[in-house]
């Protein structure tokens, strides 16, 4: 039943094909959202989702091409008579920012809301964020401009390993969480203070003995590099793909 389907895979520019890097990870009884832009209904929705089974959102860090979207969709569920509770997890940074947000918003005033519970995520490695039947997440810091984590997943039956490095410079943090994952999702934006390129996403996964290696958070439309799977792939050794949005991965 789990799976892991990619609802976005552009950098901070999108084009008509790509929309900003996000994601959503179903089971039986949970689907998380780990960031959420553009208008999360609708996308979830064009993902063959419902977003009022939506149970968790993890805010990985506070710049808009990752949670831009958050308001928008509080207030949509609340209009369309959602009644569930909603847990958003995030590092203290993004927690109260988006908080100040929401009452910059009024959001108090909107009508039909629901329960939402923030939660702060420790700044430390390896931080066990949600556990159920069927996965286990885990969170870490990693190296960009602001406080961002990436994440770990372990699919419990199958025993598979996914890992994400978000927005990052190359950094050991990163090894740790992918270590020995049967996938690493890596974004290629190009070298950077903040932000990795292709190459060194491809010496990543190779130090984390990762399985496979799926680039994204890459450059779109007039921007994109088609080179960089081929450079990926060389500092792997093995084959490297490009995540592509709506792209799924089942962990059965």
């Amino acid at each position: 039943m789990p799976k892991l389907v990619i609802l976005g895979t552009s950098y901070s520019v999108p084009d008509e094909d790509h929309e900003n890097t996000h994601m959503v990870l179903q089971g039986k009884d949970r689907l998380v959202l780990i960031d959420c832009v553009s208008n999360p209904i609708v996308r979830l929705k064009k993902a063959g989702l419902n977003h009022s089974d939506l149970t968790d959102i993890l805010m990985t860090h506070y710049h808009p091409d990752h949670v831009s979207g958050v308001p928008l969709l509080l207030m949509g569920m609340g209009i369309l008579n959602r009644e569930k509770h909603l847990n958003i997890y995030g590092l203290e940074h993004v927690v109260g920012i988006m908080k100040k947000v929401l009452v910059d918003y009024q959001w108090h005033s909107w009508p039909r809301l629901f329960q939402v519970s923030f939660q702060n995520l420790p700044d430390r490695e390896l931080v066990p964020m949600l556990e159920t039947e069927e996965f286990r997440i885990f969170t870490s810091p990693v190296k960009h401009f602001i406080p961002t984590v990436g994440v770990r997943i372990e699919f419990i039956k199958s025993g598979k390993v996914l890992a994400y490095s978000c927005d990052t410079a190359p950094t050991p943090s990163v090894k740790k969480l992918a270590q020995d994952a049967d996938i690493l999702i890596h974004e290629a934006a190009g070298a950077s203070v903040g932000h990795s390129s292709a190459t060194q996403a491809g010496e990543m996964a190779k130090s984390a003995n990762a399985k496979e290696l799926y680039l994204i958070h890459y450059p779109t439309g007039d921007f994109y590099d088609p080179g960089i799977v081929d450079a990926a792939g060389e500092a792997f050794g093995r084959p490297v793909k490009l995540a592509e949005d709506f792209m799924t991965f089942d962990f059965d």
